[in-house]
């Protein structure tokens, strides 16, 4: 088959929140340049999808004979189907639906042919579904679908590692040993390792703040949320506490005490008199001071459905105006070009961010307010100040990424507000999930048949995933498995466990009398036990040499450490993706799927049997799929 040109291939990665894709291979390759919800939501025939919500206006028509208006929201997930759950698909419909419409958006030339990601969850009979819908519908000249693993792999440009994949709901992780992906021991959407279950975790922490569901999903997408070591010392600037919170915020998260030494366990929450929860006057923090803001997250969206949207917006005028009025002043008091010291977001006690408010944006629609009360609820609620003096006094390792990000969102239409949060922001882990992931990527690598290949499979260790996303996920989840496995390389128990069988163990005195298999060392003066320790850490060392030689090697002798690793590492990303490194590399599955591309489809042409043409389809059908794969 002729080859395809660089724009001539189109790269598809369906997710559980968000669809990538891309057409045409640039020469330095980039991130997707089009994300999509991964959702449809129901359109006005059965069994027909929009890609936005339509609403119906509800004001009366000038004329009786009019049709009723719509608009469409582009924003709002009210009524949203989501296709895919935990990786698998639970609507086919809603999927396809959601397949054509990136497609008729990007709107390829027709002889392109397709590269679609496929989740590691995904039986045979659904690429059969998914090959025999695309070659129906869309009609590619070729297609071919790739693990998600084997993408990453690439990406890597590794043969060997252990692939991580955290994704929304769940985690995949698979073990690849020379390009040849272990099934046996392969983890597939395993429940509570994702980015939801950190997001719920801030919710239970959040709850009695009145922050929902969504507003800490925003959280954690934020630079402030972060999981940090557990030996990290959360103090403020002076290295303890200020007055008014508790000198260990870690023990006050977990029992309610100021600290955590004798004569702390004097407040309420450590009395068990307060509900549990964090925030003033619950088991985490001090008692409320006088004045302090007791409402947590404001809940605008019943007063504008209360019809009290003018008193709100005269109240948030005259809030401003004070503000204002008092910056003034404290800036003529205070000494000139004085700011305050930046702190990092580990250093702080407490730190805000900005958030969208889509509950209350969905609730001034639905109340069929004007583009206008819109832009008013809007300024009111503006945190556009609040943003400049963060940037004067935040966060030292705040990204200026996130900042174009939140000027972006600003333009949007979307209701932006500011919410404090304390402590509870480094605390999105502590749930459990990083034990949780830990043991999962043990059992994959213990899986494994080849025994001496597991010590590779611990030294490359891939985290991708946007729910990684989160400052200091990965960094946290290695920790965690270098204290719960790791094993040191000089201890007595990893040395008698590379001892071959037919050696009796030694005694205190230091004897030790070889087996009949293996000759005393005699005439070369080896010592058998340092030889056994010796070989087993470095199998390229001929067996037969230094001084055994004449007598058969026993069966049972070790090349590597079967059980507990001896060192765990993450895998370095090459650097000759610029692109990528601004951006980062938690969707390093398309980056890999475009290196495939660029192989299969242009170096390869179809030589090796990586894609299915359609000329392969018109006679085999979608059962062929199986015969094409990387």
């Amino acid at each position: 088959m002729a080859p395809f040109k660089d724009e001539q291939i189109l790269i598809i990665a369906p997710g559980s929140r968000t669809t990538l894709a891309q057409l045409g291979l640039p020469e330095s390759l980039t991130p997707a340049r089009f994300r999509v919800r991964s959702c449809m939501f129901p359109a006005e025939n059965p069994g027909e999808f929009e890609p936005n919500k339509v609403r119906r206006k509800d004001a009366p028509p000038a004329d009786g004979d009019s049709e009723p208006e719509y608009e469409e929201d582009l924003l709002s997930e009210q009524g949203a189907i989501w296709p895919i759950q935990q990786g698998r698909v639970v609507d086919w419909d809603c999927f396809f639906a959601l397949i054509d419409h990136v497609y008729r958006n990007i709107n390829p030339p027709f002889h392109t042919a397709i590269l679609l990601v496929a989740q590691p969850i995904w039986t045979p009979k659904e690429h059969e579904k998914i090959a025999q819908f695309i070659f129906e519908k869309l009609k590619p000249p070729a297609l071919g679908l790739m693990d998600a693993a084997s993408a990453t792999l690439y990406a890597y440009g590794l043969s060997t590692a252990t692939i991580v994949d955290v994704g929304f709901e769940k985690a995949d992780v698979t073990a690849v040993s020379d390009y040849l992906v272990h099934d046996t021991g392969r983890a597939l959407s395993v429940p509570n390792c994702g980015g939801e279950a950190l997001t719920e975790r801030l919710s239970q922490l959040l709850a009695s703040r009145g922050f929902s569901k969504e507003v800490c999903e925003q959280l954690k997408k934020s630079p402030i949320c972060e999981i940090l070591p557990n030996d990290a010392d959360l103090t403020t600037e002076n290295g303890s506490a200020s007055s008014d919170q508790p000198s260990n915020p870690a023990a006050a998260a977990s029992t309610g005490a100021e600290g955590s030494g004798p004569g702390q366990r004097n407040t309420t929450a450590a009395l068990g008199e307060t509900p549990l929860g964090p925030g003033p006057g619950t088991q985490v923090g001090s008692e409320q001071k006088d004045g302090e803001d007791n409402e947590g997250v404001l809940d605008i969206a019943s007063i504008v459905t209360g019809g009290n949207m003018s008193e709100f917006l005269e109240r948030k005028e005259k809030e401003k105006a004070e503000k204002l009025a008092a910056k003034k002043k404290g800036a003529e008091a205070g000494p000139a070009g004085a700011k305050p010291a930046r702190l990092p977001n580990a250093k702080r006690v407490k730190n805000t961010f900005v958030y969208e408010d889509h509950v209350l944006r969905d609730a001034m629609k639905q109340q069929n307010y004007s583009d206008k009360q819109i832009a008013d609820m809007q300024a009111a609620v503006k945190v556009g100040p609040a943003r400049k003096n963060d940037a004067e006094t935040g966060d030292a390792d705040r990204p200026s990424t996130d900042v174009a990000h939140d000027e972006q969102h600003s333009q949007g239409g979307a209701i932006r507000r500011e919410a404090e949060v304390g402590i509870e922001r480094f605390q999105a882990a502590s749930g459990g999930v990083l034990d949780r992931l830990a043991d999962v990527i043990y059992r994959t690598v213990s899986s494994v048949e080849e025994v001496g290949k597991r010590s590779e499979l611990w030294d490359s260790l891939v985290i991708v995933g946007n729910g990684s996303k989160v400052r200091g996920f990965k960094e946290a989840l290695l920790n965690t498995l270098q204290t719960k496995y790791l094993i040191s390389p000089s201890s007595a128990t990893m040395f008698t466990s590379e001892l071959p069988s037919n050696l009796s163990t030694p005694m205190a005195t230091g004897a030790n009398t070889p087996q009949s298999t293996i000759p005393p060392h005699l005439g070369s003066g080896v010592n058998p036990l340092l030889y056994a320790a010796t070989t087993a850490q470095n199998p390229q060392l001929n067996p037969i040499n230094g001084g055994m030689q004449g007598g058969p090697m026993p069966h049972s002798l070790h090349t590597s450490h079967a059980q507990s690793p001896t060192s765990v590492k993450l895998a370095k990303m090459p650097e000759y993706f610029p692109e990528w490194k601004d951006a980062g590399y938690e969707e390093a599955v398309f980056l890999g799927a475009q290196v495939a591309a660029k192989v299969l489809f242009m170096v390869d042409q179809g030589l090796s049997k990586g894609y299915m043409t359609r000329t392969d389809y018109n006679e085999q059908g979608p059962q062929g799929i199986h015969d094409c794969s990387m």
